[in-house]
């Protein structure tokens, strides 16, 4: 089983097995959006557990 390209490039394992990912909305129209706001999509979030077994099956992990 081959694993998904575009996961593989979107999401990254931490060392405790969460998945981290990055925020969207950070890519353009960033001129109406407030410096806090930009600054708090820089960071990394963690994907929501309702979602983590499907990645994982992307990810070729389960």
């Amino acid at each position: 089983m081959k694993t998904n390209s575009s996961a593989k490039k979107r999401f990254k394992l931490t060392g405790s097995g969460k998945i981290k990912r990055k925020h969207a909305y950070k890519s353009h129209i960033l001129t109406k959006k407030s410096k806090k706001r930009k600054r708090n999509l820089t960071y990394f979030g963690t994907v929501c557990k309702a979602d983590e077994n499907n990645i994982k099956l992307l990810l070729c992990m389960k």
